[in-house]
């Protein structure tokens, strides 16, 4: 297990009231374009996931500590370009600390 488990227990406490998004055809084939015509690697299916399910449900942010697939400029470029093709809003893509500002 990684990190602290305690911390862990609290975090998903405060998320026990919290509404799941489902993951359905819609979520699965935007995740499936994002895969296919961006700079995502094939390795990050999952984070392609949570892009399209933020975005297909119309969430206005996705907070995220994951610089490398999701709060990354190089890719947010590119699954701009997608979810137009695909009639939807990107939401803003980003981490705690840039939404909150330092």
């Amino acid at each position: 297990m990684r990190g602290d488990p305690e911390i862990a227990a609290q975090r998903l406490e405060m998320l026990r009231d919290f509404s799941l998004l489902a993951l359905d055809q819609n979520v699965q084939g935007l995740a499936a374009q994002f895969l296919a015509r961006s700079n995502l690697p094939p390795k990050a299916e999952v984070d392609a996931i949570h892009i399209a399910a933020a975005t297909v449900h119309g969430m206005d942010y996705l907070l995220t500590w994951n610089c490398r697939h999701i709060a990354n400029a190089q890719i947010q470029g590119k699954l701009t370009e997608i979810r137009l093709d695909c009639g939807y809003v990107l939401p803003v893509l980003c981490t705690p600390n840039e939404l909150m500002g330092d």
